[in-house]
This record gives C-alpha cells, structure tokens and sequence, in this order.
C-alpha cells in the first residue's frame, strides 16, 4: 500500500509540472490555458491527500505499536 501510495504521489506531481508548463501566462484564463490551470490544481489537491493519508498511517501504527 505504501509503494502504491508513493506511486500516485509520483504521479501527481508530474502531472502538476505537466500542466504548468502548458498554461500560457500571457492569457491564464483563455482555451486550454484553464484547463491546465484546473488540472494542475486539482494535481496539487491530490498531493495534498496522499501526504495526508502517508502521515495517517504513520500515526496509526505508532498507536498500535503502543497498545
């Protein structure tokens, strides 16, 4: 499970840095400018997640190690 999650978490990051690069600054919010932007934050949203849920199960296992 956790090479798994480190997996995804590989994965979202490349599509984050995808996506930057495809958005043009010059017009942010014009064609497919927005859709990289929507898709790089929604990449970021799930980084976010992983990392969350990586620092779950670490607290989990401490408090099994402790009963």
């Amino acid at each position: 499970m956790k090479i798994f999650i480190y997996l995804l978490l590989a994965i979202s990051v490349f599509m984050m840095v995808f996506n930057t690069t495809n958005i043009d600054f010059s017009a942010p919010f014009k064609g497919d400018s927005s859709t990289a932007g929507v898709c790089a934050l929604a990449a970021a949203c799930v980084s976010v997640m992983l990392v969350i849920l990586l620092i779950s199960n670490k607290i989990s296992e401490k408090v099994r190690q402790q009963s």
